[in-house]
């Protein structure tokens, strides 16, 4: 496992140590969950991004094939 160090304002890290001890997990964990549900999220948008430029242009693909 690779470890990262990031700043936050003061602000944003007592936003984060109060969500945390609030969902019983460590500041660490939150971050680390709240990074892979990002990149979900992203991923997801991605693939829903390519599924309609193929759908919009399936008609073209089949005519260059």
């Amino acid at each position: 496992m690779t470890t990262i160090t990031i700043q936050l304002p003061d602000d944003t890290a007592a936003r984060v140590e109060d969500a945390a001890r609030e969902l019983g997990l460590t500041p660490e964990d939150l971050v680390q969950t709240s990074v892979e549900e990002k990149l979900t999220r992203l991923s997801m948008s991605f693939d829903d991004v390519v599924k309609h430029v193929v759908d919009k242009n399936a008609e073209l693909y089949k005519r260059l094939s």
